[in-house]
């Protein structure tokens, strides 16, 4: 059982602290405490994930992300109890703390069971042409495409093998024999693997249709050209907690204007900036749906994954984001693929 102590952070410590404590620890959570190891705050995964969104600095304080009112129970608690705490709240970490507040130990369920197998369908797009990718994709499927000698499809289902997932769907059109070939019933990988068949394209959403039947848990699902070291776990975990009807993955990307802008008010220039950088989040390919999001897909109809979630935000449902930090690639073109190959070794064979 690891000790709650190799979790533990300073009330001094700066959030990217908490986030290496949380990634080093096999507990996923900072519990922050004073000296004399009374309780601050914790931090989650997704309490990191909420104040980037808000704009925040990892160098900044971890005050500024903690929650200071924990859920916790008392010393003496029995395990009824405390499962009762942790099932009421949803959460997966609980505090124990004497009647001082100082911290005894710490509970936890699920991510402590790093192979526990997870009954999330995962749907993974794998249709695409890859025409950015030619002349490569021109005898083979994108997501077949090699980086290190490991197809980019084979990568990611390891990945998800790895962590639990076990019910596979990929939609497949073209050169949809080579990947069934390639992959078969997935056994291989320890996956059950199930077929959709595009008899046209149907775009990144539009494949969720064919599901045999209508899932009665959220769904995970992934574009098929993509290396990351998510954990897609705490995705879903987060995605529960938020409440939301859809919750889309997103990244952080910056351009830079290479000439100086002028701002401009009644035709007079009001201010100057020289090569500004402007910084977005934008979707990284990765969503999890609820059963209800899957009703507005329409069937045998082209429809892309941005028309989904602009459908579900005019109709004013929740919505969340899952800012992503770990190493993420989407592999659309020739110089994706180069990157991937230099990065491979260094981020996936640790």
């Amino acid at each position: 059982m690891p000790d709650w102590r190799d979790c533990r952070v300073s009330p001094g410590a700066t959030i990217r602290a908490a986030m290496q404590q949380i990634e080093d620890s096999e507990l996923r959570i900072a519990v922050v405490t004073a000296a004399d190891d009374k309780l601050r705050g914790v931090v989650t995964d997704g309490d990191i994930r909420r104040g980037i969104l808000d704009g925040l600095s990892l160098e900044q304080p971890v005050a500024d992300v903690m929650n200071e009112d924990p859920v916790v129970v008392r010393r003496g608690s029995g395990q009824d109890r405390i499962t009762q705490v942790m099932t009421e709240n949803r959460v997966h970490q609980v505090p124990v703390v004497d009647a001082e507040g100082k911290v005894v130990r710490l509970e936890t369920i699920g991510d402590l069971v790093k192979q526990e197998k997870r009954t999330t369908p995962v749907v993974i797009m794998a249709g695409g042409l890859g025409t950015r990718l030619r002349p490569i994709t021109s005898d083979r499927p994108k997501p077949l495409v090699e980086v290190k000698g490991v197809p980019i499809l084979e990568t990611l289902l390891e990945r998800l093998a790895a962590q639990g997932f076990r019910r596979i769907y990929l939609s497949v059109n073209y050169e949809a024999e080579m990947i069934q070939e390639h992959f078969e019933d997935g056994s291989s990988w320890g996956l059950q693997i199930e077929y959709l068949r595009e008899e046209k394209r149907l775009g990144t959403a539009g494949p969720l249709s064919l599901l045999p039947k209508r899932p009665t848990e959220p769904v995970l699902v992934l574009n098929g050209d993509l290396l990351t070291t998510l954990d897609f776990g705490r995705l879903m975990d987060f995605h529960g907690e938020q409440g939301a009807v859809a919750t889309m993955g997103v990244r952080r990307y910056q351009t830079e204007i290479p000439y100086g802008v002028a701002e401009i008010e009644d035709r007079r220039i009001t201010g100057f900036e020289e090569k500004p950088s402007k910084e977005y989040f934008v979707s990284s390919g990765i969503y999890a749906l609820e059963p209800e999001a899957l009703k507005k897909v329409p069937g045998d109809t082209f429809f892309d994954m941005p028309e989904l979630f602009q459908l579900l935000v005019e109709e004013e449902q929740d919505v969340a984001a899952y800012p992503i930090q770990e190493y993420w690639r989407d592999i659309a073109r020739r110089e994706d693929l180069q990157q991937a190959q230099a990065e491979f070794s260094q981020v996936f064979d640790q």
